[in-house]
């Protein structure tokens, strides 16, 4: 779960970005499509982050999840 930051954008609809993830913003013409296109964004980062970090990595390296909160 993340907060998103949502304003009107000066030339019509909104924007979003996620104060968490750097890079990651939306904009479209309603608030929710903002929001898809954040959430759209956000995932292609954390996916691209995740990738950067294995690669490399020895094939028996262990993943595993970490639960907070």
């Amino acid at each position: 779960e993340f907060t998103a930051i949502i304003e009107a954008a000066p030339e019509g609809g909104f924007w979003a970005i996620c104060p968490k993830v750097p890079g990651a913003n939306g904009q479209d013409e309603t608030i929710e499509e903002a929001k898809a296109n954040l959430r759209q964004a956000i995932e292609l980062i954390l996916e691209d982050r995740k990738a950067d970090i294995l690669r490399g990595l020895p094939d028996d390296v262990i993943q595993d999840k970490v639960m907070i909160g």
